[in-house]
């Protein structure tokens, strides 16, 4: 299994150049059983990458696109009056996909954003008092525009706490936007080949969660997540939530690099994608501080 996540890594650095490391972290999300959140600048691969995941993993896909009059009932579904049997059908909303791409979610209100919330808890949306389950996996993927930009709405807490990770593509290399230039046509991702099936993606879930977390790690996210309660440096502190969303994407990213056991380097290397939306931080200006989170804590030998 460890020769195909490495060709799942090399078919999305064929669509996305030269973000080996954010394809890594989003990998490690999805493995993880976490949300996604993609905080970047218009025109910079957040869609390709929802999109190109979806194909490489095989699972059904659909986009919606967050704007100002957005209602929750575009994304959920509605119930519609069959006048013929004289009944409710209810007409299911794109939510009902194994992978949603919740495309510029801040531009939305509030009201359409929380619907989200449920879901990506629960697996499961709530209508006229009937839940109906979500399909299984169920990955949502949201990018977000930065909040300078106007007409955006601010994620509340809550919210942002419901994604395991927040990453950011950033520009490309030098090279890499060359061979973007060069490779203006437009990406087909039909031609990607699905790596593995559901089965298979289950098969890597289980495993994951059978990796060892020893003792002096766990107490390394302890000690990490109590810097940052005992810290006023900091406009929130890290949830146990959190801690057991570092335990989680530390063994996904300890997985992808081959190996049974998470080292302290994996939680280091997850540690900023896992904890910046939750300490209030932003992209530009979270890594000088989460970088002195982590000078600080003692590293286990």
């Amino acid at each position: 299994m460890q020769s195909t996540v490495t060709a799942i890594i090399d078919d999305l650095s064929s669509v996305i150049f030269g973000k080996k490391q954010q394809i890594k972290l989003a990998l490690t999300c999805l493995f993880s059983q976490g949300h996604l959140l993609i905080e970047d600048l218009p025109g910079m691969g957040k869609t390709t990458l929802s999109h190109a995941l979806s194909a490489v993993l095989g699972l059904t896909y659909q986009r919606v696109q967050f704007t100002s009059d957005l209602l929750p009932a575009d994304i959920i579904g509605t119930n519609v009056f069959n006048a013929s049997e004289h009944s409710f059908t209810f007409h299911k909303g794109p939510i009902f996909s194994q992978v949603v791409l919740a495309d510029e979610i801040n531009r939305a209100g509030p009201k359409t954003q929380s619907a989200l919330l449920e879901a990506m808890e629960e697996q499961q949306v709530t209508v006229d008092g009937k839940k109906y389950s979500l399909p299984d996996p169920f990955f949502v993927i949201a990018t977000q525009n930065p909040l300078y930009q106007s007409g955006t709405y601010p994620l509340p807490e809550s919210q942002l706490d419901r994604f395991l990770m927040r990453i950011s593509l950033g520009f490309p290399p030098k090279e890499a936007e060359k061979r973007l230039i060069l490779n203006m046509q437009k990406r087909d991702y039909s031609q990607l080949p699905q790596r593995i099936n559901q089965q298979e993606l289950a098969q890597i879930q289980a495993q994951i969660s059978d990796i060892t977390l020893s003792s002096p790690v766990v107490d390394y996210i302890i000690e990490l997540v109590n810097y940052t309660r005992n810290s006023n440096a900091f406009a929130a502190s890290l949830s146990p939530r959190a801690s057991m969303a570092l335990a989680k994407a530390a063994k996904a990213w300890a997985y992808i690099d081959g190996r049974d056991f998470v080292m302290p380097e994996d939680l280091q290397a997850i540690f900023a994608s896992v904890c910046q939306h939750r300490l209030g931080l932003h992209n530009e200006s979270g890594d000088e501080q989460v970088n002195s989170i982590l000078n600080a804590v003692l590293v286990p030998v």
